[in-house]
């Protein structure tokens, strides 16, 4: 296999770690470069529900290594949560999973941050997931983050960390004094992870180029989708990292030399959570269907998703700014029961007709989908795993979805189990 990064195409929730895990077979080593306790990959293997948000999807599958690069921001107390539950079902992480310990940490008073500055911002909210996320990046992206190393470093600690709930001290008035205490402590206790820390932390470039040149084959496991990038997605309604695919060289210390191919994940409809612009967004009584059929919920924070129909002009721009070779088309089933199925194939603003996709909040917001209708199969395919079964009008569907985008389709995902797929 060669060395695949997986990306989302859209908001994000499209369905990356059961592709993950399917993939993850065929991987030696699965690293996530960038995101934090913000994503959460689900997979379904047999009856057994896995919700992962820091460690890597690859640690469900025995002697397979996984990496938590610098690119990631890291909640300690979610991390061994993660590790003590994943132990309780039977999986052990020992010699498995290594952090780098060039990535920052999320502290207790980041998460305060965040949710005072939310509060601020009234009917302006960008609709966080609450978990300190922004702040710990802005700390970073400012030199007065703490990194995971410097937990070797007691005083050194203790200094970062009184720096930064002096600099924070305007927000901190909020707060009542007891509520002010709680939380210097609170930061002061992640020393008491120092000694579990010590077995995870490790060179995790040097790991993964040294594999590579031994003809190991790496999956980088990305996290949320391409329209949440700082850089690319619809700013400032997106994350605070780079999740488009040039961030799992960034995030991992691997050169762009050594990605082989960059893999797609593309729902057949689009979602998103939070605030921010949607211009294929259903009317309520539509969403509400495809929601609760789809389960668009937040695996992370189990807010309902706002559904839409596909947008292709938001894809083609995804296809360009990841350079994506493949596409692993998922949750086909969810659209089975309609008769007519919308895809938007341009915009139209202030009568003019727009192919390519910008993200000037102004313009998506007034902007109106140019839609193509195509014919629904109106038969079930859940749970279907050769392509030529399925209904003519679903194949019809995925054609001209991969025809428009100019990227073949790789994988279809029928279901949420691991073999509800099709492979081609």
């Amino acid at each position: 296999m060669p060395n695949w990064v997986i990306v989302g195409t859209q908001w994000g929730d499209e369905g990356k770690g059961k592709v993950v895990d399917l993939l993850t077979e065929k991987a030696d080593i699965i690293a996530r470069p960038q995101g934090g306790a913000n994503a959460g990959h689900t997979v379904v293997i047999g009856d057994n529900l896995f919700i992962l948000h820091l460690i890597p999807t690859g640690i469900l599958h025995p002697h397979k290594i996984c990496i938590i690069g610098n690119g990631m921001v890291i909640d300690l107390e979610q991390l061994f949560f993660e590790i003590a539950d994943l132990k309780k079902r039977g999986i052990d992480v020992k010699n498995r999973l290594f952090i780098s310990e060039n990535a920052h940490l999320v502290m207790p008073y980041h998460k305060t941050i965040e949710r005072l500055e939310e509060e601020s911002k009234g009917r302006n909210k960008v609709g966080t997931t609450g978990k300190g996320i922004g702040p710990a990046y802005r700390d970073k992206i400012g030199r007065c983050g703490i990194r995971l190393r410097d937990i070797l470093y007691p005083e050194v600690f203790k200094k970062k960390v009184e720096s930064n709930l002096k600099n924070n001290s305007h927000l901190f008035r909020k707060l009542k004094r007891g509520e002010f205490s709680s939380l210097k402590t609170e930061s002061g206790v992640i020393l008491k992870y120092k000694k579990q820390v010590l077995s995870l932390m490790a060179d995790v470039s040097l790991i993964l180029n040294e594999a590579i040149r031994n003809g190991k084959s790496v999956l980088f496991e990305g996290a949320q989708g391409a329209m949440l990038d700082i850089d690319h997605g619809t700013y400032p309604y997106c994350t605070s990292s780079n999740v488009s695919a040039g961030g799992a060289c960034t995030g991992t210390g691997v050169g762009p030399t050594l990605i082989d191919e960059v893999i797609g994940v593309v729902k057949t409809y689009t979602t998103r959570v939070g605030n921010g612009p949607f211009p294929t967004e259903f009317d309520d009584g539509l969403c509400e269907a495809i929601r609760e059929k789809g389960k668009e919920f937040g695996a992370t924070t189990g807010r309902p998703r706002r559904c839409g129909w596909l947008d292709l002009v938001l894809l083609k721009y995804s296809v360009r700014v990841n350079g994506i070779t493949k596409i692993a088309l998922t949750k086909l089933d969810v659209l089975d029961d309609l008769g007519k199925i919308k895809v938007c194939i341009t915009y139209k603003y202030k009568s003019k007709t727009i192919e390519n996709f910008t993200n000037d909040l102004k313009f998506l917001e007034n902007c109106t989908p140019v839609y193509k209708e195509i014919d629904g199969w109106k038969t079930s395919t859940h749970g279907m795993t050769k392509y030529e079964n399925l209904p003519q009008r679903a194949k019809d569907y995925i054609n001209f979805i991969s025809q428009q985008l100019g990227v073949k389709v790789m994988l279809i995902s029928t279901g949420c189990k691991r073999n509800e797929t099709i492979l081609i």
